[in-house]
């Protein structure tokens, strides 16, 4: 019988914001494989991450793999592209032993999940292997919850930008209509801070980390300081919406 991968999405911390599909992907897996920081010198960073923080309180420890992927790596591509490889024969492994394998990923698989480069990895060593997603709820979905943003009204398009594609990309996003999203920009605070107040987005616009945690912080975008923040922070910039109910429509 074929082997089975199923990416988990486990949303953004909060372990409420797993879906039901979700838990009983996880608990219907022989394995669930939780990405974990490399240290230096490529090892397990020791400390345990969001997704495996969120996974046990659904999933017995024993059952639960750390796999090292160099998740903080951006300058050095041989060292991250080597634990990308690590990771792969290691979940080959698990899979040709164990059949059934899910990955929980914080938000949803398919939004900047480290497992859409893990499933690439796999289906060249395990030819065989059925791939499988469960979606999970994202960051910007939780931050509009928790902040009363709206993302989307009408005719909106809503534009998704991972900052660390650099200030020029969420520049061009900020010009443009409707709602931006920024992902990944708390090493480049003060960068987004100035991207804000050139396009005049400063108005409205929120900023949260560690959604659903104990540490959560949730702050008006005008608040930014310049000062750097956690790099899985989540900024949402609406437009002006000036027509009133409907609008947009």
């Amino acid at each position: 019988m074929s082997s089975r991968l199923v990416g988990v999405g486990v949303g953004p911390g909060d372990p409420e914001l797993v879906t039901v599909k979700g838990v009983n992907a996880l608990r219907a897996a022989e394995v669930v494989v939780v990405p974990v920081m490399a240290a230096p010198d490529g090892r397990d960073g020791g400390e345990p991450g969001r997704a495996e923080a969120t996974v046990l309180h659904y999933v017995a420890r024993e059952r639960v793999v750390r796999v090292v992927f160099a998740l903080n790596e951006r300058a050095d591509r041989a060292r991250r592209e080597a634990a990308w490889d690590a990771a792969g024969e290691r979940v080959a492994g698990l899979l040709r032993d164990r059949g059934r394998v899910a990955f929980a990923t914080i938000g949803d698989p398919n939004v900047y999940s480290t497992f859409t480069y893990l499933a690439q990895t796999v289906t060249g060593l395990v030819p065989d292997v059925v791939v499988e997603t469960v979606p999970g709820i994202t960051a910007m979905q939780d931050l509009a919850a928790r902040s009363g943003a709206v993302l989307a009204e009408g005719t909106e398009p809503l534009t998704l930008v991972p900052v660390t594609a650099g200030e020029a990309v969420l520049a061009r996003a900020l010009d443009g209509p409707g709602t931006v999203v920024a992902y990944k920009f708390g090493r480049q605070a003060a960068e987004v801070a100035r991207a804000l107040r050139a396009a005049g987005r400063l108005q409205g616009a929120v900023w949260g980390s560690a959604l659903g945690l104990e540490q959560e912080s949730i702050r008006p975008a005008a608040a930014l300081d310049g000062g750097a923040l956690p790099y899985l922070s989540t900024l949402i910039a609406p437009p002006r919406r000036d027509g009133g109910r409907g609008g947009r429509l």
